[in-house]
Parts: structure tokens; C-alpha cells; sequence
């Protein structure tokens, strides 16, 4: 029997060879040579082995020494553990390799994949002391309550310096250029850095490399600083014949804004054939947009009949007026659409040419007049500009409220006039009053009311006599227009015998000005931080102060963009207008007595 249990012994092949306890290696098991790999697996070469794990015993029969070894039901418990944690292993390092790719690569991809909308608006020099006069005027002429936000005071999120990056005061230009490339730039800079390099704008980022619909819309010439800014690159504002140019297509991303929505039909005009044009040059360039596929309107009646959401609006260019719009309280309602309806016309626009598809829209909106009546130390026409942006601001965030992919950023590139919500009046200390009453009866700016006294061809009949100028100034310029019931014979006869703009201009400010007991430091820019504003998608990170360019940089973010690959496409492009550009003369005067800037204009 011994003899038949050790001959069967010895036909057993054993995975491994054993060592007696008492050798030197005792406890080791070794494993055979010509043994297969899935064999010697089971157990981990030179492993010592706890012979209190394992109450079974193999016998190996080519020596009478007993071995010892794992057994067979050992083993396939450890194959079992072992494929346990390898697995586990496996697990964590496809989720660790996986959390990487989603911080590295995944966050771009998601937000490339995702619908966003970015809504920026711009309410030039407007400033803190500007929402407070407003806020103020509609609570006492419409009686409303101590507790009464307007629009905009409740998304204020922070505020926004204003310097560029040659003067602790900006301008327009240096103002939108920090905004649309996310860098300072000089005074009178649009689109270019501070070394006149043209610089990639968010516009341009967000159509060519997210595929977004774009528009700006504004209530000054859409070749003005701030939306030319966001569409061109030139090395001076007054360059407006080149903005145009740019904004049709002639560059080389060709055309990249979708909708534009304003005034400044005199810059695609040409100039030998108009006498409502303002180019040097003969170029037609709404001719030449027609022929490039751009849908143009011309008036309000245009306006209403187009058909927002129905197929091929775009591309459109719709202008209103020969340079800026009107102000609000001069605007005559059946000729020239409110900044409201337009940025609700717009949106509507943009919302049907995006439907369907996986990127959204970058629309600008700008409140561009708030900063022209400020320069002419317009009250009246101030708090009125201000409203009517107020409108916008409310449609807008209507709009956010029902597309939550959708952020709107409310900022001014700067404040104008160094406007105090006080005034004092004599040397005898002030009285703590300011009177919004005083502005509530004034039915036109000093801009409408200086074209109709001024020489030109806008001047009232009445004051081409001088024995009935004064009961025209009187009666219907003090009386009717600026609600001013208590003018005094001086204050009459100033205005009356005044020839130069500026000064008449001057004289009409102050009697307005007085009465409400409001102050103004300057007919250009301060350097006063101005208020920001915030709502919807993302809107906390503009929570804070910030400087102007990280309103740029932020955006940048919000939709992925790269500016620098724009800008390395933009390097090449022409920044310097061929034809002699008309500079801008201070108060405005280009845009209230264009004839004397435009020597061609007959």
C-alpha cells in the first residue's frame, strides 16, 4: 500500500519544488523551469509562505523528506484577492487619468460644446453720480418710493477703473479698445495696442473660432469709437472712413460682424455724390455691402417691417441717421427707433439666426449719447439718455431671464463731465438741495435748441430778425423748450446776442444747471471709477474692482476665445486712413454744426 500511494506520488508533477523547514531556505517555495507563465502566476516567485495558513500538505515523491506548499484551493483564493485589487487599481487610474483630461483639456472642450450668449453693454461717461441723479429724478417726478432701485442697481456687482495707458484719463476709444482686446492702449486708440499693433477683439474671436452671430448696436454712428473699436483696427478715432471700410469686410478676416444697428450713414456715403455724406473719398460702401450679400435699412419704417425672425436677416446694417442719432428727448418716434427697440429687435435677430445650432451670439449694446450730453453739460438730456438705456438694460435682462446660457455685462468705459449731484450757487455756504423738478419740463437737449439759433441749415426762422430774436429766446427757447417759466432779462439777451457755439451753449447749461442746483467739473472725461454691472450666466466673476481690461479678459474666458491667435491674423492689416481724417473738435461741434467740419458739404 505504501509502495502504490508513493509510485502515484511520483507521476505528480509539482508547479514548484519544495524545501524542508530545516533548510536554510526552509519556508520558500521555488518554482520549475518549464513551467508556463499562467502557471508560475499563481504564486509569486521566492514567496514565503506562513505554514499556519494552510493545514494541507503536498507531498513531493523524489525524496522522503516531507514538503510543504500551498495548496490548491490557497491558490485560487489568492488569484481572486488579486484580481480584486487589480481591478481597483485599474479603476483609480483611469479616474485620476480622466479628472486630469477633464481639467486640462475637458473644461475647453465642455465650454466649446456649450450654447453661450454674452451680452455687453456699454453706457458711455456714465458715472456714479449719474445713476444717483436719475434714481433721484424718477423718484420725485414719478413719485416713487425712497426704496426705489432703477434697472441697474440691482445687478451692480462691483466697479471698473477707467485709465489707459497714457493718461490716468481715458477717452472712448482707449476705453472700448481695453474692453474688446482685454489690453490698455493710448487715447484715440481703436483696436490697437499702445504700439499701434492692431490687437484681436472678442467680436472677432467669438465669430471666427466659436462660429457665433454678432452685432453691435448704438445711438451714436455705428464708426464711432466704441463700435468701431470691437470692428476695426485703426491708429486713430477719427479714421471713421476706414472704420467703415473694416465694418463691411474690407480686411483681412473679411466681414465679421453679423447685425449693426445705429446712426453714421454718412461714412458709407460717398462723398462727391452726397451732400448728406461726411467721406473724403468716392467710395460707395453701401453699395458695395448690398453686393456682398448685407441687407441694408435706412429707416424706421424698414426697421418695423423687417421680420426678425424670419430666414436670411442676415447680415444686416441698419442706419437711422446721417451721423448720430437723436437724443431721446428730441427723438421724434415714427422717424428713428429707441436703444430699447433696438436691442430687442437685435436680440430677436440674433436668437433666430443661432437656433438650432451649438454657439450663441456676442451682441454690444451701447448707450453712446449718456456721454455726449454730459459734455455739453446737458442735464435734461443726460438723465433722459440715461432712462432710455435704463429701457435697454430692462430688456436685456428680460431676455437673460428666459435664456439662462446667457450673461449680461453693464459698464462705462469712463465718467463725462465731473457731474455732482449738488451745486453751489453764491459765497454764502450752500444750501443741502438739488431740485430734479427743474428737468422734468425741458422738451429738448441745448444740442436741438443751438442748431435752431446758431447760423445754419437747421436755424429757426424767427432768429434770422434780430428785432424778433429775443421773444424767440424768450417765449419759446426758455419758455417751451427748456421749461424755464422765471428767465431773467440778462439771462434772455446773453442768449439772444450769443454767435459762438460753445459759449451759447454754456449759457444754456448754466441756466438749466442752476435751477436744478446740479454741478459739472468739465466738458470732457474725469477719472472717477464707474460702477459695474452684472447679471446672469457666470455673473459673479466681475464681483469687485476691476480694471477696464479685465472686462475683456473675462469674456475671453466666458467663450474660450484666444485673442492672440486673432491678433496674429490682424498684424498685417491697415491701421492709417489714405484719405485726411477730420478730428473731432471738443463739445461735440463735429456732430452739432457738421458743415463747418466738412468743407465738400454745400
Amino acid at each position: 500500500m505504501s509502495w502504490f500511494r508513493e509510485k502515484r506520488m511520483s507521476r505528480v508533477r509539482a508547479p514548484y519544488s519544495a524545501v524542508p523547514l530545516e533548510s536554510p531556505e526552509g519556508g520558500r517555495v521555488h518554482f520549475s523551469d518549464d513551467l508556463h507563465d499562467s502557471d508560475a502566476a499563481d504564486v509569486e516567485d521566492n514567496e514565503l509562505f506562513d505554514m499556519t495558513q494552510s493545514t494541507e500538505v503536498l507531498e513531493v515523491a523524489d525524496n522522503d523528506t516531507a514538503y510543504y506548499g500551498v495548496a490548491l484551493s490557497s491558490r485560487k483564493r489568492m488569484r481572486k484577492r488579486r484580481g480584486f485589487w487589480v481591478t481597483v487599481v485599474v479603476l483609480v487610474i483611469f479616474s485620476v487619468v480622466g479628472m486630469f483630461w477633464l481639467y486640462v483639456g475637458g473644461i475647453s472642450w465642455m465650454q466649446r460644446s456649450q450654447k453661450r450668449n454674452v451680452i455687453l453693454m456699454i453706457s458711455d461717461g456714465f458715472g456714479p453720480a449719474s445713476e444717483t441723479m436719475a434714481r433721484n429724478y424718477m423718484q420725485k417726478t414719478r413719485g416713487l418710493p425712497v426704496g426705489y432701485q432703477s434697472p441697474l442697481d440691482e445687478l451692480l456687482v462691483g466697479s471698473s477703473r477707467t485709465r489707459s495707458s497714457n493718461s490716468l484719463v481715458t477717452d472712448s476709444a482707449a476705453g472700448a479698445t481695453a474692453f474688446a482686446c482685454g489690453l490698455k492702449s493710448y487715447n484715440g486708440a481703436i483696436g490697437v495696442d499702445a504700439e499701434k499693433g492692431p490687437c484681436g477683439t472678442v467680436l472677432e474671436a467669438a465669430k471666427l473660432q466659436r462660429n457665433m452671430a454678432t452685432g453691435l448696436v448704438v445711438t451714436s454712428r455705428i464708426t464711432h469709437a466704441t463700435p468701431g473699436a470691437f470692428s476695426a483696427h485703426v491708429a486713430g478715432r477719427e479714421m471713421e472712413d476706414l472704420i467703415a471700410e473694416y465694418q463691411v469686410g474690407n480686411y483681412s478676416l473679411g466681414r465679421v460682424v453679423d447685425l449693426m444697428l445705429g446712426g453714421g450713414r454718412c461714412h458709407f456715403e460717398p462723398g462727391t455724390s452726397s451732400n448728406s455724406s461726411c467721406r473724403v473719398d468716392d467710395r460707395d460702401l453701401l453699395s458695395e455691402a448690398k453686393r456682398s450679400g448685407i441687407r441694408t435699412l435706412n429707416s424706421r419704417h424698414e426697421f418695423d417691417k423687417l421680420e426678425a425672425r424670419g430666414a436670411d436677416v442676415l447680415p444686416l446694417l441698419g442706419t437711422f441717421a446721417s451721423s448720430h442719432m437723436d437724443y431721446e428727448i428730441d427723438r421724434d418716434a415714427t422717424q428713428q427707433p429707441s436703444l430699447a427697440e433696438m436691442s430687442e429687435k437685435a436680440l430677436q435677430v440674433l436668437e433666430a439666426a443661432t437656433r438650432g445650432r451649438n454657439s450663441g451670439f456676442f451682441l454690444m449694446i451701447e448707450g453712446s449719447r449718456i456721454d455726449m450730453a454730459a459734455h455739453t453739460n446737458d442735464p435734461a438730456a443726460h438723465v433722459r439718455e440715461i432712462i432710455a438705456y435704463w429701457d435697454a438694460v430692462a430688456a436685456v435682462r428680460a431676455y437673460v431671464d428666459a435664456h439662462p446660457d446667457t450673461v449680461m455685462i453693464s459698464v462705462s468705459d469712463h465718467e463725462t463731465g465731473g457731474l455732482s449731484v449738488a451745486k453751489q450757487l453764491g459765497p454764502e455756504y450752500p444750501e443741502y438741495l438739488w431740485n430734479p423738478q427743474a428737468l422734468e419740463a425741458a422738451q429738448h437737449s441745448i444740442e436741438y435748441i443751438s442748431r435752431r439759433l446758431l447760423p445754419g441749415p437747421l436755424q429757426a426762422d424767427e432768429v434770422r430778425d434780430e428785432a424778433s430774436k429775443y421773444a424767440f429766446v424768450r417765449d419759446t427757447v426758455f419758455e417751451k423748450w427748456l421749461g424755464i417759466s422765471d428767465a431773467k432779462h440778462d439771462e434772455i439777451l446773453a442768449v439772444a446776442r450769443e454767435t459762438e457755439s460753445v459759449r451759447l451753449r454754456e449759457l444754456l447749461s448754466t441756466a438749466l444747471s442752476d435751477r436744478a442746483q446740479l454741478g459739472w467739473a468739465t466738458h470732457g472725461h474725469s477719472a472717477v471709477d464707474v460702477n459695474l454691472y452684472a447679471y446672469g450666466k457666470d455673473a459673479h466673476l466681475l464681483r469687485g474692482n476691476h480694471e477696464n481690461t479685465d472686462i475683456g479678459t473675462v469674456i475671453e474666458k466666458m467663450l474660450d476665445l484666444d485673442l492672440s491667435e486673432i491678433t496674429r491674423m490682424v498684424k498685417q492689416d491697415r491701421i492709417i486712413q489714405s484719405t485726411t481724417a477730420h478730428a473731432e473738435a471738443w463739445l461735440g461741434r463735429r456732430d452739432l454744426d457738421a458743415p463747418e467740419h466738412y468743407p465738400h458739404i454745400h
